[in-house]
This record gives structure tokens, sequence and C-alpha cells, in this order.
């Protein structure tokens, strides 16, 4: 196995499953599993959360409900973005629940359907609340409703929508996110009115299974929060001083060893455009991890540190493709094969999560778990 890997703890995943249930108790759930589980492995993922209970598994491509199908998981999938017409029929054979809300896109389903002989599929009417980016406008709800009634094989299995600053604290981002709650009970009301059942209505993102009870409807689809992370200004200091007890654990931790050890004198350099010189004689280890692995080269300038036996070590020089060097001093701490752990769980020697990774280059925990390469093997470790 290459020194480079990615532990993957699924206890942590379940304990993080089990935090959530403790806001949505009698709800269904849907597990976000798109874009390889964050970065996790979304067969792996899938499976234990389905055995914990959850009801729908999200992804976001064809493709990746596929691989689900493929790997024996049956559980419903829900399909959160759109397809090409040319992906409609391994959908439809795959029984991947479509998000729908225009006639052209509803019609080509039903034609799939036609063509296979399948005349219950189920698809969810989406509703763009303000968003922006896909789904019918409130408004609009009622005659995409009675599109999906008048289809032939299809049915309207449930409705939902997407909020996007339920993650933010100022007052006109709480503001926003109520008016996208009153915008999507239009949406279902017109649905109502028409005679139609929407079925399971659900809205309800990470944030807003774990602060917004009223918002939690049918279902509730947590992403990133399973996977050990808060969403946006929702941190654990926010629930601490809330009085609420949510306690994350990182699903990842990304670890590598030692590869080699040199000496440096003062003055030499390291790396592609000789960006950081020695001040003083050092030592230079160096790491088999780079940005083809998901060690970014933005992380160099970042001030980046990476654990070794409790002790952080910075990174130095430019981070290249496949490696990364790492500055241990006259540390005699540090041997040759020694693991590396660049963050995660600190059970694991983890002294970073990705959570301080993506805030020392201004981005996001999501951004940083997703970009581990598929040639980082993935490890599952069960306690």
């Amino acid at each position: 196995m290459r020194a480079t890997r990615a532990l993957i703890h699924l206890d942590n995943f379940i304990h993080n499953l089990k935090e959530i249930r403790k806001f949505s108790s009698d709800k269904k759930m849907c597990v976000a599993v798109k874009a390889n589980a964050y970065g996790h492995g979304a067969v792996e993922c899938a499976r234990a959360a389905v055995a914990f209970g959850a009801d729908f598994l999200a992804v976001a491509t064809v493709e990746e409900g596929i691989e689900l199908r493929e790997n024996g998981i049956t559980a419903p999938l829900l399909m959160l973005s759109l397809c090409d017409p040319l992906e409609i029929d391994d959908a439809v054979k795959n029984r991947i629940t479509p998000l729908v809300f225009d006639s052209e896109y509803i019609n080509l389903f039903d034609l799939s359907c036609s063509k296979f002989g399948v005349t219950d599929f189920a698809v969810h009417l989406a509703v763009d609340s303000g968003m922006g980016r896909i789904g019918c406008y409130a408004h609009e709800a009622g005659d995409v409703a009675q599109c999906i009634k008048s289809s032939k094989n299809l049915f309207l299995q449930g409705m939902c929508t997407h909020l996007c600053v339920s993650d933010e604290v100022s007052p006109e981002s709480i503001q926003f996110t109520k008016k996208q709650k009153e915008i999507f009970l239009a949406a279902i009301e017109n649905v109502r009115s028409r005679g139609i059942d929407p079925g399971i209505c659900h809205c309800s993102n990470s944030a807003a299974a774990l602060n917004l009870d009223d918002f939690h409807m049918d279902m509730v689809r947590p992403g990133i929060v399973c996977y050990g992370y808060y969403p946006g200004d929702l941190t654990r200091k926010y629930f601490e001083e809330k009085g609420v007890s949510i306690d994350l654990r990182p699903v990842m931790t990304l670890e590598t060893k030692v590869s080699c050890i040199k000496s440096f004198c003062a003055d030499q350099s390291v790396g592609y455009g000789r960006t950081w010189k020695a001040c003083k004689n050092t030592r230079i280890a160096v790491l088999p991890i780079g940005y083809a692995d998901g060690m970014l080269r933005s992380f160099s300038a970042a001030g980046i540190k990476v654990s070794i036996k409790g002790k952080q070590y910075p990174v130095r020089g430019r981070i290249c493709m496949d490696q990364c060097m790492i500055d241990i001093g006259n540390d005699s701490n540090v041997s040759r094969w020694d693991t590396a752990v660049i963050f995660g769980d600190p059970r694991y020697g983890a002294s970073i999560t990705a959570d301080d990774v993506a805030n020392s280059i201004g981005t996001i925990s999501y951004e940083i778990t997703s970009i581990i390469t598929k040639r980082v093997e993935r490890v599952y470790l069960k306690s």
C-alpha cells in the first residue's frame, strides 16, 4: 500500500448521523454521498448510512448512482443535479430519482420509461426559492405538478428546495432564509390546490437540519455534517453559546510517511522557484504527497503544518505534484518512515482539521475533503 492514504473512520460517520438524529428523530433522512461522499468514498459511506437507517441517498450524477447500484445499494437515490438527455435511459434503468421542474425534462423521462416498460417512476419537483439554480418558481409549481400527473409513467414522490444562506447568522441572511421557506410553502400550496399530493416535502440542508427545527418538514438532507464539519457560521462555538450540544467528529484523516530526510545549510533553497531558503542549518523531510493527491499548491504559502508524533512541522517551498517538503529542524524525534498527518481526527495524530486547512486558504472544509484524489487509497476503519 502506498504511504499516502486517507483513513475513513466509519465509527465517526455513524456518530455524526446519530448527532443529526437528535434534532430530527421523527423525520426521514437523505444522506448526501455525492462527489464520492465528499471525498470519503461513496460506496462504503452509502452502505454505512443505509445500515444506520437512512431513507434516501443523494447523488449528483447518473454515474454516481450507477456506481452505488453496481455495488448492491438498493436504497432510493435522489439525484440533486440535472443530467444530459443521453443519460436519462441509465437513470431510469437504475431507478435514480431526478429533480424535475419543466415539461421538456419531464417528457424526456416519461418517454424513457415507456421505452423500458417502467410505469411507476418517482420524481421530485424542485422549486427555486432563492438559490437561483434549478427549480420552477412557486407560481409555476401547480402547472409542473399537473404535467407530472398527466404523464404516463411518472409520479410525484416529493417536492424540494435548496437554502442558500441557512449557514449564515447575519440578520439579512436569517430573513432571506425565512423568505425561502415562505416561497416553498406557497409552492406546496399551489400543488395542493390542484388536488395533487406533494409527497415528501424537504428543504433542510446541514445547517437547517441542526439549527432550524421548523424547516425539517418531512425529511432532512444532511451533507457536510455527516463527515464531521460544521456548516458556515454554525461552528461548535456557536452551538455552545446557544447551549446546544452537537459533537461532530472528522471522518477522514489524511496521512503519509517521511520518505527521506536531507540536511540543509543556511541559504540553501528547496523546491520550484526557490521560494524558500534556510536561514540556518536545518533538516528537510520529504513527504510523498502533492497537489495530484489533493495537497494543493496553494497550501505552500498558507502556513500549513504537518503533524509527526504530536509535533507540528511547517511546509517549506512550493508543494509539487507528487511530493512536498517540511522543515524538521534538528529534531531527533523525526525519523525516516515516520507517519506524517496532514489533517483529520486527533485520535490518529492530527493537530489540525480540514476546517483549519480551509480557513488558511479562504475556502471551506467541503472543498478540502472533496479534492482528495482517487489515487489516495481510502482505508475504512470501523472502530
